[in-house]
């Protein structure tokens, strides 16, 4: 078998042509699935923490859940890649939705019946649907040519708009669903969100993943994958943004309410217009990437977070909050979107799976230990402190972007 025979997957029949309508078909209904799996993960950022509080033998633990929502993201990064390269895009999506599902239901009967360790066990489920979900935006990459990669991308992330609206908004109006037990119905929502999601998912045609053969050749070692600048930085700058995101959001609504004095509503309005501004700039993000390149927008993203990061330190009141949680949000997104453009233009099609699950399970493993230590370094050293970490990690990250971006232009020169 020749280098570039492959095995396709069981969408192969389905498989659209790059740039035709089966391509915006796809982006749309995915952009759909997104902002329904981000709603899941906005009740869960709105009220887990609050839930926990409740739950938790101890104040410290209160993050706890959400951090293992995280891990359990982080733990099935690969196996939900080699699942969807196994089943095809469409069935290991459907996994993803069923995993949301369960994991919704575990949460709120757990919290009816006030039990901490089995809430955790059941936000991990709803982590482990998430990991598939991750894998929409290559899924979009994938299916259109080089030059419209950002804005599929991109595209697939603006689902998120509807997210930041419906998320925390969904987990206050359910909240009392279940007659005495605050915030059960909030988590059976997360159930009721997976079954509509499985729905979408049906009518999609997606681009067919690529198998390769035992006697086929497989593209570069991963050894030699990681050594690659144009693999490892867009990798790095991924953790470093998705971690730092992570760091400040997870603590910023036990902050508001436990610590500065101010209400659920107040903390779950500012996670809203964070979760928004994540994903709001995705009308644009794609346009900006093509004009002055993805590592100078993930830069520009690293940037934001910095200046997030300033304003905390600056201030404690109601609006010091809602403008650092909007700069992270528009930061998280120049610096996600910057770097998954960056990852997906620096390998071939046999080399996909590796890169893809290696850089789901790093950029999400740093996002569970960032979410871990936030909750406990809040109640230990406090929120300043918090925002103090997150300097040097974002002003290093943006040095290896710039250097990055010199290696690549010196590539080209020499490419020509």
């Amino acid at each position: 078998m020749s280098s570039d025979t492959s095995m396709l997957d069981t969408d192969a029949q389905n498989q659209p042509d790059k740039g035709t309508g089966h391509s915006t078909r796809n982006i749309i209904l995915l952009a759909m699935t997104q902002a329904l799996n981000g709603s899941s993960q906005g009740i869960i950022m709105a009220i887990a923490a609050l839930a926990g509080v409740a739950l938790a033998p101890d104040p410290v633990f209160a993050t706890l859940p959400t951090s293992v929502m995280i891990i359990g993201l982080a733990l099935m990064a690969i196996p939900a890649t080699m699942t969807i390269y196994s089943l095809g895009r469409k069935n290991g999506f459907r996994v993803g939705t069923l995993l949301a599902f369960f994991g919704g239901l575990g949460a709120s009967y757990s919290v009816a019946i006030s039990n901490f360790f089995l809430f955790c066990l059941a936000l991990a489920l709803v982590g482990a649907g998430a990991a598939f979900a991750q894998q929409y935006r290559f899924a979009a990459a994938d299916g259109v040519s080089d030059d419209k990669k950002a804005r599929a991308i991109s595209l697939v992330l603006l689902g998120g708009v509807l997210a930041g609206f419906l998320g925390p908004k969904l987990s206050f109006v359910a909240k009392d669903w279940v007659a005495g037990q605050e915030f059960a119905g909030s988590f059976l929502m997360i159930s009721v969100i997976a079954v509509v999601a499985f729905g979408l998912l049906s009518f999609t045609k997606l681009a067919p993943v690529v198998k390769v053969d035992k006697h086929e050749y497989a593209g570069r070692s991963l050894s030699d994958l990681l050594k690659t600048p144009a693999v490892f930085v867009p990798i790095i700058s991924g953790m470093a943004t998705y971690s730092l995101m992570t760091f400040v959001m997870v603590a910023a609504p036990l902050a508001m309410v436990t610590l500065c004095g101010h209400s659920v509503e107040t903390a779950t309005t500012a996670i809203q217009w964070h979760i928004v501004a994540m994903f709001a700039p995705s009308f644009f993000t794609g346009q900006i990437i093509n004009r002055i390149g993805a590592h100078l927008t993930a830069g520009i993203g690293l940037f934001l977070i910095l200046l997030c990061a300033a304003i905390n330190l600056n201030g404690i009141s109601e609006w010091h909050f809602y403008l650092s949680m909007v700069l992270l949000g528009v930061g998280w997104n120049f610096g996600f979107i910057g770097s998954t453009t960056l990852l997906t233009k620096a390998y071939g099609a046999l080399e996909a799976a590796r890169v893809q699950g290696l850089n789901e399970q790093l950029v999400f493993g740093a996002m569970a230990l960032a979410s871990i230590g936030s909750g406990a370094l809040l109640q230990l050293i406090g929120w300043q402190s918090v925002n103090v970490l997150v300097i040097p990690v974002a002003t290093a990250t943006i040095a290896l972007l710039a250097w990055g971006e010199s290696v690549h232009r010196k590539e080209q020169k020499t490419a020509f």
